[in-house]
């Protein structure tokens, strides 16, 4: 899991950082309001609300933009009608890759997402066509300062997780996707809210990028498949060399 935070901080260092914040917004924002139109607008009473209010919350969304998106879901109009939708295809490197959206047009979105790996050196496949590559998982992680790696491993197995890996960043926590929110809640008793809370498609199966060029051009594609407005969440099993990194990290 760690290599996959480096990637993601690599990523984050690009761009203007307030344009992301509120494209991140928007989408968690998008999030909320499905999850309440799909059960009841109370989190206390509804898990998929709950975790998609705690993954605002971990990117310290303002309280007021999580209202509102529940409340428009409560609107006698309804608001914006979303779908889940999940894509499935090679990016660059015949790396695997899930993408995950929220639409209210499925022929729009199929299209940019087609059009985007087109252009980008890569494949959009069949559903089924590379999940198999991945497992499902819930995914919880906390800043390093939360606790030192042995109380949270202690801690994070006693509220029911399967795993835990900490390095010099973070610690990452997995979990069997029904047990995400029952160990999420047990684990802010004691360390508070965490950074992420979501469920995850982790990979069983690794693609090596050893060439910083290669690499360059997919976190270009993966980039452009993160800012497209539709899509919520981008899953790869690209492995980076620690040169590879290093240079990219350079940059």
């Amino acid at each position: 899991m760690s290599g996959h935070s480096q990637f993601k901080n690599i990523m984050y260092r690009k761009g203007a950082q307030d344009a992301k914040k509120a494209k991140v917004f928007a989408k968690l924002a998008r999030d909320i309001t499905l999850a309440a139109k799909t059960g009841l607008p109370d989190p206390d009473k509804n898990p998929r609300l709950r975790l998609a209010i705690q993954a605002a919350r971990a990117e310290s969304m303002p309280k007021d933009n999580i209202e509102r998106a529940i409340a428009k879901a409560t609107q006698v109009a309804g608001g914006d009608d979303y779908v889940s939708m999940r894509y499935e295809g090679f990016g660059p490197g015949k790396v695997a890759v899930i993408v995950e959206a929220l639409t209210d047009n499925k022929n729009r979105t199929v299209g940019n997402i087609r059009t985007i790996f087109g252009k980008r050196g890569g494949i959009l496949g069949d559903s089924g066509s590379v999940v198999f590559n991945f497992e499902h998982i819930g995914y919880i992680k906390y800043p390093l300062a939360a606790a030192d790696a042995d109380k949270m491993f202690e801690s994070a197995l006693e509220a029911g997780a399967n795993d835990v890996a900490s390095d010099d960043e973070c610690h990452e926590i997995e979990t069997l996707p029904d047990d995400l929110n029952a160990v999420t809640e047990n684990l802010e008793k004691i360390f508070g809210t965490p950074s992420a809370s979501r469920l995850d498609w982790k990979p069983t199966v690794k693609v090596d990028i050893n060439d910083v060029e290669m690499a360059r051009k997919f976190l270009e594609f993966i980039e452009a498949l993160e800012d497209d407005d539709d899509v919520q969440h981008v899953y790869h099993n690209a492995e980076f060399s620690e040169e590879v990194l290093k240079a990219l990290e350079s940059e």
